[in-house]
């Protein structure tokens, strides 16, 4: 049996209309801007961008605004976005080992060349709510930092010197762009690292806290974590060669790991790889967390059979708008499929309730 609906469109656009009203909220409050949110919510900007696969500020703002603050509506309205560019060619691979650091931190060498460089931080707060921030009180103007332009040398690069950690061997495989073709399996490294940069990052978070707890073989170190400017470069045919095109804000992350070694590889250390858009050190060094778990395999560990070193599971479930498109559809009408249900529910339980008379009766 159909349960027939009426009105449906009229309805889609009476919640339309009300969606804008409560988005909008007391008129007597000032509207917020894309400006402001650009500016004073950075931090959830720098996630729809990377989350979303598109580095634009303003438009992650905009999507931000639209979304009413959440966060996933806004990656999924950024996705939908970026499908409707055109694409005009690719960037030369960032370097950046020549990043304009504004933040730089290593937990493996306190003396780390290039010096540590603290720059805008939570870790260090107290975690108490600022009520002078309610009260609109301005905030003490911060001495100017001198603007770091010397690229940084790598910590792990010290390490690669001494034959101490795994080289990563250089390649000049075209790396899949999970952004045109599907995600398939099995997933070389470049490609789960693009799933990892696209997942969701409290997904990703508790996978890597999974390893921590001991359901994966990790114990990281943070061997660099590094947040700055990095400049994007293009080759022009016309010209032969790469010019500057742009900068993007970047963070990276290098975990060192320890490594018993196997058959093939002696002991030594082992890296994970985190980058993401912006400013996102929670993103980036989960993702490096996840990435050596996953590394299991081509560094001819045992199998722990833990949830992180499945890629098929951790990629699969890792990226928020599949996820939270294929849980919402269950909000959609689905009258033809609980009716069927229904009935046979009702017919089982009269065959069973009549099963029973029969069997008082005999």
């Amino acid at each position: 049996m159909y349960v027939a609906v009426k009105g449906g469109e009229r309805a889609i656009d009476n919640a339309h209309a009300w969606l804008a009203e409560e988005r909008r909220g007391d008129p007597s409050v000032a509207e917020l801007s894309v400006a402001q949110i650009r500016e004073q919510l950075a931090l959830a900007v720098n996630r729809v961008m990377a989350e979303g696969s598109l580095y634009d500020p303003d438009l992650a703002a905009l999507a931000i605004k639209q979304a009413r603050g959440d966060l996933i509506e806004a990656i999924f309205l950024i996705r939908a976005y970026r499908t409707t560019l055109p694409r005009l060619g690719a960037s030369e691979p960032v370097d950046t080992g020549a990043m304009a650091c504004d933040r730089r931190i290593s937990a493996t060498f306190k003396d780390a060349p290039g010096g540590q460089v603290l720059g805008p931080t939570f870790d260090y707060t107290h975690r108490l709510l600022d009520f002078m921030l309610a009260a609109g009180a301005e905030i003490a103007e911060a001495p100017q930092a001198e603007p770091r332009t010397a690229p940084m040398p790598r910590i792990t690069d010290f390490l690669d010197r001494d034959g101490l950690i795994q080289p990563e061997a250089p390649s000049d495989e075209v790396p899949p762009d999970l952004t045109r073709a599907p995600l398939d399996f099995p997933a070389n490294r470049a490609l789960r690292l693009q799933s990892l940069a696209r997942g969701d990052e409290g997904f990703v978070l508790g996978m890597a806290y999974s390893t921590q707890r001991g359901y994966g073989r990790n114990h990281p170190f943070v061997g660099e974590l590094r947040v700055g400017c990095v400049a994007v470069e293009m080759e022009i045919p016309e010209l032969g060669f790469a010019v500057e095109i742009g900068e993007v804000v970047l963070t990276e992350c290098e975990t060192v790991n320890q490594f018993a070694g196997s058959k093939t590889e002696p002991p030594q250390f082992t890296r994970g790889y985190g980058l993401a858009f912006g400013h996102s050190e929670r993103k980036a060094i989960s993702m490096a967390l996840v990435d050596r778990a996953l590394r299991w395999e081509e560094l001819g560990e045992d199998d722990m059979g833990a949830p992180a070193q499945d890629a098929e599971f951790v990629l699969s479930h890792a990226d928020n708008i599949q996820a939270s498109g294929f849980l919402e559809h269950i909000k959609l009408p689905h009258y033809v499929d609980f009716q069927s249900e229904l009935e046979l529910v009702r017919r089982i339980r009269a065959e069973a309730a009549e099963a029973g008379t029969r069997e008082a009766a005999e």
